[in-house]
């Protein structure tokens, strides 16, 4: 359970190259981030974590990007909130540990990184068309379903 004083942190992760056909998706996930009143946590990149940036924006969601490099500007636009690490990969732990709640989209090797991580450090994950044979990944198959998982964390 989260401390009731704050918002929910929702970290999205997923590929920052993916076919253009994911990219819908990512923004429905960040809108409903948005709707929910949660922080959108991502890696601040672009592809997936851009769309769901975007997504939440769009809701007049708050969005934290946590970067990779030590560039600010390197940011997608739609992040409030910037942090430059300069850890390269390595900020995928930061990215994870930062939210509540974890919902994975379709991605590659980072992405499994990043489930494998969160689910590590206890964090819920909720695969939205993501791989469906992670044990202790919770999957949807849509937004609909998607928003019934996330009911009881708020």
């Amino acid at each position: 359970m989260t401390d009731e004083r704050r918002q929910i942190q929702i970290s999205v992760i997923g590929s920052s190259e993916p076919a253009a056909e994911f990219l819908p998706l990512a923004r429905e996930v960040g809108r409903v981030v948005a709707a929910r009143g949660a922080v959108l946590i991502c890696g601040g990149l672009g592809g997936m974590m851009e769309a769901a940036s975007r997504g939440a924006k769009e809701n007049s969601g708050v969005t934290v990007g946590i970067l990779p490099d030590y560039n600010a500007t390197s940011a997608n636009p739609y992040i409030d909130i910037v942090i430059p690490t300069g850890l390269g990969h390595a900020r995928n732990v930061l990215v994870v540990a930062s939210g509540d709640i974890i919902v994975a989209l379709m991605g590659s090797h980072g992405t499994r990184a990043e489930i494998a991580i969160a689910l590590k450090l206890g964090k819920p994950v909720i695969g939205v068309g993501a791989w469906d044979s992670i044990p202790g990944v919770k999957y949807v198959r849509s937004i609909e379903e998607l928003q019934k998982e996330l009911v009881p964390y708020f």
